[in-house]
C-alpha cells in the first residue's frame, strides 16, 4: 500500500471511526507527512526499525523557528502519530514494521505551576477591582469561579451553552477530548457568579460566555452574541492576574493545575481527580502528585530530628 494512502485513510477513520477532533487530524496529517517526506518512503511495507532509528535522530537534530532543539514532546508528538498508524495498519493485517518496537523519547518531570491559596482568592476577587463595564466584570468572575470549579479545559469552557448548565443542580455534563463525557460539579460561589451574570444578560446568544464587545457594534452586529475565544479568556486571565499583584504567569491551565491540586491536598484520590479532569490515562494525572503528597510533611515532622531523651 502507497504510505499517501494509508495516511490519508488513516485521517478518515480518525474522524469517522473514532470522532478525533479536528485540530487532532491536522496534527496527526502533518506529522505523518513529515515522516513520508523526510524518509523517503512510498509503500507501508517498506518501513522499517532502521528507517524509524534514522528519523528519530534526525527529528532529535532539528531546531525549532528560535534554534533550539526540538523539545522531547514535540519528538514524541512524531513518534506516537507514526506508532498509531502502525497500530492502524496492523489491524487491517497490512505488512510493516510492529508499532511496539517504537519506544518513546523519556521526558523530564514536569514542573506543575499551580496557585497557593492566597494567590487564588486575589485572582477570584479581582473581576470586582477592574474598571471594565459591569457585564464584563460579572462575566470575568464567573469564568473564573468556574474555571476552579471545575477543572474544565479552556476549549470546553468556551464551548459551553446555557442550556448545558443547570443552575438548579451541583452538575452538569461536558462533552471533552474525544467527544468523550464527563460529569463536573459546581461550586455554590460558581453558581452564584454564573446565575449573576446570566440575570444581567440582555442579548439572545445560546452560548454561556459571550464577548459583550460593543466597539465592534457598528461593524458587525452579531459580534456581542459570539462565544468568547480561548485567547480572549487567556488574555482576561493575564489581566486579573496583573490586577490582583500575583507575579506568577497564570493560565487557563495553571487554574485547571489548581484545580487538581486542591483536590489532592485536601485527601481526594488520584483517580477520582482523573475523573474529575476528564484524562485518559491515569500517568497524565500522576503530574501532580510529586507537590500534593499531604504525609510526606507529616512524615518528616515525626521521624526527622526527634528531640533526644
Amino acid at each position: 500500500m502507497k504510505i499517501e494512502t494509508a495516511i490519508r485513510e488513516f485521517l478518515e477513520h480518525l474522524e469517522i471511526e473514532k470522532g478525533r477532533s479536528q485540530k487532532t487530524i491536522t496534527n496527526y496529517h502533518f506529522y505523518l507527512h513529515r515522516f513520508a517526506n523526510e524518509s523517503k518512503i512510498k509503500d507501508v511495507e517498506k518501513i522499517s526499525y532502521d528507517a524509524i532509528r534514522a528519523y528519530r535522530l534526525w527529528l532529535n537534530r532539528q531546531v525549532d523557528k528560535n534554534g533550539e532543539p526540538f523539545k522531547k514532546n514535540t519528538q514524541n508528538y512524531h513518534l506516537i502519530a507514526l506508532r498509531s498508524l502502525l497500530k492502524y495498519l496492523a489491524k487491517r493485517d497490512i505488512k510493516t514494521v510492529a508499532a511496539e518496537k517504537i519506544e518513546l523519547a523519556k521526558m523530564p518531570q514536569r514542573q506543575i505551576e499551580f496557585m497557593e491559596g492566597s494567590e487564588l482568592q486575589h485572582i477570584l476577587e479581582a473581576p470586582d477591582k477592574d474598571e471594565a463595564p459591569s457585564i464584563i466584570k460579572l462575566r470575568n468572575k464567573a469564568i473564573l469561579e468556574l474555571f476552579f470549579s471545575t477543572g474544565l479545559r479552556i476549549s470546553e469552557l468556551c464551548n459551553l451553552k446555557k442550556s448545558d448548565v443547570n443552575l438548579s443542580r451541583d452538575e452538569f455534563t461536558v462533552r471533552g477530548k474525544g467527544s468523550k463525557l464527563r460529569i463536573v460539579f459546581l461550586s455554590n460561589q460558581a453558581k452564584a457568579s454564573v446565575a449573576h451574570y446570566l440575570d444581567k444578560r440582555t442579548d439572545t446568544s445560546p452560548y454561556l460566555f459571550v464577548a459583550h464587545d460593543r466597539a465592534q457594534k457598528g461593524r458587525d452586529e452579531k459580534r456581542d452574541e459570539e462565544p468568547l475565544t480561548p485567547r480572549s479568556i487567556q488574555r482576561m486571565i493575564k489581566k486579573m492576574a496583573m490586577i490582583a499583584g500575583v507575579n506568577k504567569k497564570i493560565t487557563p491551565h495553571v487554574m485547571r493545575h489548581s484545580f487538581a491540586t486542591d483536590l489532592l491536598q485536601n485527601g481526594a484520590d488520584i483517580r477520582s481527580v482523573q475523573t474529575m479532569l476528564g484524562n485518559s490515562s491515569i500517568t497524565t494525572t500522576q503530574i501532580y502528585t510529586h507537590v500534593t503528597d499531604r504525609q510526606l510533611k507529616e512524615i518528616y515532622k515525626k521521624f526527622h530530628n526527634k528531640e533526644q531523651k
